[in-house]
Parts: structure tokens; sequence; C-alpha cells
């Protein structure tokens, strides 16, 4: 039995800043992931895509956001156990709660904080007869990392933000990017939009609207595409890989039958006070979360993840007042020892 203060449930960019949080006020944690490493999508989904919108940092690349995370919560000495689901939540007489993953392994505390994000992630797939012949064969629905495309022929398939983004940054790797999307219009950024526009006009990439993917043509990988565009019939086109973007199916899993609140796929949560459930004692922070007016970004995870610690503190010492100090005047005291600190002003006579 793994006991701690706080069992986080998900390892992504909320849960691991909730681990800091929760340190500031002497809470230890335990993180269950059903991945096999932190990071949550930032690391297994896309970890050298950048992020602009992370407070203080201009742009960051996932993977490093996550590592950055690790390095600020690492004094806590935070727990893990990954490469397992939290399968079961079990509430005992004295209100603690027991969680057990699929394999078995059980974890005891009196808060549990769900930041699993949207849960597991399943991509949807373009409904081509062999597709999943050539899977992992030239056709990726996910790019972990960009470097297997320098100098490679690629086609993207999509009209949102993620397929623009990799179309942009895959313009400066690849040998020629092809974007195919079904739509001449796009559901993405502005911003996006307009610099994949700038591409195709510099003729740094090739865009071909209306039409779609309609075979993959190939024997051991994928050697070429089939592209039906409207009212013109199908061609032929030379590829080295073909990926289509066209969004993840989100599952919650197991954490859909453990009786909380459930809409629209997401946990209602009390947003006017600290994200509890329906359950006293669990929350739910960051994108797995729902709310009047909820924005499923990371630096809105962190507030959650913020005053969710504020809340379990109270529920592990009741009664207890806590008083608010800055990190600026108290410093941080970690558990393993360390301290950090401003340096102290001097005081000194001045004749």
């Amino acid at each position: 039995m793994i006991t701690t203060d706080i069992i986080i449930i998900g390892a992504g960019p909320t849960g691991l800043f909730a681990v800091f949080e929760a340190g500031l006020l002497k809470l230890k944690c335990h993180l269950i992931d059903a991945l096999p490493q932190p990071g949550g999508q930032c690391s297994e989904i896309y970890p050298k895509k950048p992020i602009y919108d992370i407070p203080a940092y201009p742009e960051i690349l996932a993977g490093d956001l996550t590592d950055k995370l690790m390095e600020q919560c690492k004094q806590f000495e935070p727990g893990f156990t990954l490469g397992e689901r939290a399968e079961t939540i079990e509430k005992k007489e004295d209100g603690t709660f027991i969680v057990t993953t699929n394999k078995g392994t059980k974890h005891h505390a009196p808060v549990v904080a769900i930041a699993s994000g949207l849960g597991s992630f399943e991509p949807r797939k373009p409904l081509l007869d062999n597709i999943t012949d050539f899977e992992d064969k030239g056709v990726e629905y996910i790019i972990k990392e960009p470097e297997i495309y320098r100098n490679k022929n690629v086609v993207i398939a999509g009209g949102g933000d993620s397929a623009l983004d990799w179309v942009i940054f895959l313009a400066d790797v690849a040998k020629s990017v092809t974007l195919v999307h079904r739509r001449n219009e796009f559901r993405g950024h502005l911003d996006s939009v307009e610099k994949v526009q700038d591409l195709k006009n510099q003729g740094k990439i090739n865009l071909i609207t209306p039409a779609e993917i309609t075979a993959i043509v190939g024997n051991d990988k994928v050697q070429a595409l089939e592209i039906t565009k409207k009212d013109e019939g199908p061609f032929n086109l030379e590829t080295d890989h073909f990926i289509p973007l066209f969004g993840l199916s989100p599952k919650l899993g197991p954490i859909a039958n453990w009786g909380l609140d459930i809409e629209k796929n997401a946990i209602k949560v009390n947003n006017a006070l600290d994200y509890q459930t329906n359950i006293p004692g669990i929350f739910a922070i960051g994108d797995g979360n729902i709310y009047p007016g909820k924005l499923k970004l990371i630096l809105c995870g962190f507030h959650e993840a913020t005053l969710m610690c504020q809340a379990a503190y109270q529920i592990i010492n009741p009664g207890k007042r806590y008083v608010l100090k800055y990190t600026t005047v108290a410093g941080v005291d970690g558990f393993d020892g360390t301290r950090k600190e401003a340096p102290k002003a001097v005081v000194k006579t001045i004749d």
C-alpha cells in the first residue's frame, strides 16, 4: 500500500504543478499515470510541438515544459506509479480513499485529485480500407519525433490547428509538405492559416483543396496516395509519409464508473470554490473537468491546481489555519532538505 497526502491521477502539466503547490503546503503527492513517463500529452503526443501561451515563456516545446515542471517539483519528492491505469476507487469509513490500478497497485490518501486531462486518446482514422496495413509503415497519426521526416516527402490531411501547426513546422524539415483538406476553409487560428497561406505563396508547401485521400498505394510501406479532388477526379501523389490529423477521440476510461457527475465526457466540479466533485475529497483539475466558463488551457489547469491544494490542506488539517506567504518572502523548503530563498538585504550604516 502506497500512502500519501494527495493521490494525483494523471502526470501531465496540471498534475505536476499540483505537486509543487502541495509541497508549499507541506503535503506529499503520489501520481498515477497509464503512460510510461510523466508529461501526459506533452510528452506522449507532441513533445516537439511549441506552446505559446505559457506565462513567461514566449515559446516552449511541450517536452521542455514537462522537463521544467519535473525540475520544479523535484524537491518535493513526488512518488510515481507509471504505466498503470487507475482502475477503481474505494472510500473508507474514515473518509479516506484507496485507488487501485489495473495491475493491482494500491494507493491510500485522504484526498484524490483527478488530473487525467481528457483521459486516454484514440486517433480518428480516415475511412480507408487498407490503412491499418500501413500503420508505422508510413502512416502516423501522432508526430512524436519530427526528425524522421527530414528530407522526406510528407502528406498531411486535416483542416484544424494540429494539421496547420505541423505543416508550418515541417516546412523547414521535410523535402516536401503537401496539405490536403476536404474544404477550402480551415478551422484553425487565424495566425496559423495566414502562415500556411504565406508558405504556399512562397512555394514552400503544396496545398490541395477541396480534396480527400481516397486510397493508399504501396507494398511494404506507403509509396503513394490516391487523392480525389472535387470536380476533377482522382490522381496519385508519391510520398514517403501520410499523416492524417483528424483529431483524437478522448475516453475517460474507468473513472467514468466512479460515481462522479459527468457532463459532455468531463467531470463536473464546483468552480466557485475549489474544483471539488460531487464526492467530497475528490477533486478534478485540468482539461478533464467542466464548469461554466471552462477553458481547456494549461495555464487554467495551473490555477485550478493551486486552489485545489488549498482545499486539500483543510481536509488533511481540519481547523488548522494556513497563512498564504509569497515564495519571494517565505522561500521554498523542499522535502529533500533543499531551500530556495531570495538573497538577504545587506544592513549597513551610511556615514
